[in-house]
């Protein structure tokens, strides 16, 4: 495994990390979580992301208490959690000073932490001044309860809009952005957020390297019973990601991962990493097997030459 710093930031990062997302608290329950960290653990990840609307907070829980299980020394690995959607009612949603500090004490609670050392807005909130929403982790900064904070799908504008209030005012700015990045999910990533990186150091913890799963191939001769897309609470995921034409280009790319000697859920995830501007690549699984074969992604960085991006190329654009 390696490490990449955060943007300009210090904290340097594993470049494949294990996310919680649909899996924690849903699909799996504390064995499997177990079974999944620890093998991702000694595949050299410190990177452990979660988020409060993850399961109804059930993700953050189950792995606060793998983490008080396993035992791992806390200086040792990196956790995140993301605010916005914490509940029901109206003071538990969006990027409220009471919500984003609540939010906050609530997903330690959960994780069993002191500290979260990544904290994002999970979406944008233009109900609440953008004043309000840096002072917010500013505080929970000093307080050292975060540790770098940053956005998730927000657009560069509005992250050029913290960042700016933020150092004006003697306030901690933004570190890092949490986007969509996959093969089929590419602009934000590779031509909005430029002048992030240039001019403010921006990292980026991207999610869905797989696009849910479509591009590991499984989806390729229909939705596997117990699969993630076959769960009735995924039914508006599995619209979102079946798109016409993805699975024709899954199967065009898994020669390409054959002819390089790796599977296709490899091939998206080394591609993803083949961007300079990656910090990190969050990678999601309900078993261990899955964890084993993303991780030997990193593998297969070095067989993406030129020509082999020329022919993934050719095969997204049909």
């Amino acid at each position: 495994m390696r490490y990449r710093r955060l943007g300009r930031s210090g904290l340097k990062v594993s470049e494949l990390s294990l996310g919680a997302w649909v899996t924690y608290g849903a699909q799996v329950g504390d064995d499997a979580a177990l079974e999944c960290m620890t093998a991702a653990r000694e595949a050299g990840v410190n990177f452990f992301d979660n988020a409060e609307a993850y399961g109804g907070g059930r993700a953050e829980e189950t792995m606060g208490r793998v983490f008080r299980k396993l035992g791992w020394q806390r200086e040792t690995f990196i956790v995140s959690t993301k605010i916005f959607w914490g509940g029901e009612a109206p003071t538990e949603t969006g990027l409220s000073h009471k919500h984003i500090i609540e939010g906050v004490n609530r997903a330690l609670k959960r994780l069993q932490l002191d500290y979260v050392d990544l904290a994002f807005c999970h979406r944008p909130d233009p109900e609440t001044p953008i004043e309000e929403t840096v002072r917010a982790w500013d505080i929970l900064v000093r307080q050292g309860k975060v540790f770098y904070w940053g956005t998730s799908e927000w657009t560069a504008d509005a992250i050029f809009g913290a960042h700016r209030f933020a150092v004006d005012n003697g306030l901690t700015p933004p570190t890092m952005e949490q986007p969509q990045y996959n093969l089929f999910v590419r602009d934000r990533v590779e031509t909005e957020y430029l002048p992030l990186y240039d001019k403010l150091g921006y990292g980026t913890t991207t999610w869905s390297p797989l696009a849910s799963g479509v591009l590991s191939g499984k989806y390729n001769e229909g939705i596997p019973k117990g699969s993630r897309l076959d769960l009735p609470s995924m039914a508006w995921l599995r619209e979102h990601v079946l798109e016409p034409g993805r699975i024709d280009v899954t199967r065009a790319l898994a020669v390409i991962a054959k002819d390089i000697g790796c599977s296709t859920s490899q091939l998206a995830i080394a591609w993803c990493l083949k961007n300079p501007n990656v910090s990190t690549v969050i990678t999601g699984a309900s078993k261990k097997s899955q964890v084993l074969e993303n991780m030997h992604a990193t593998d297969f960085v070095v067989a993406l030459t030129d020509s082999v991006m020329d022919r993934i190329q050719k095969t997204l654009q049909g």
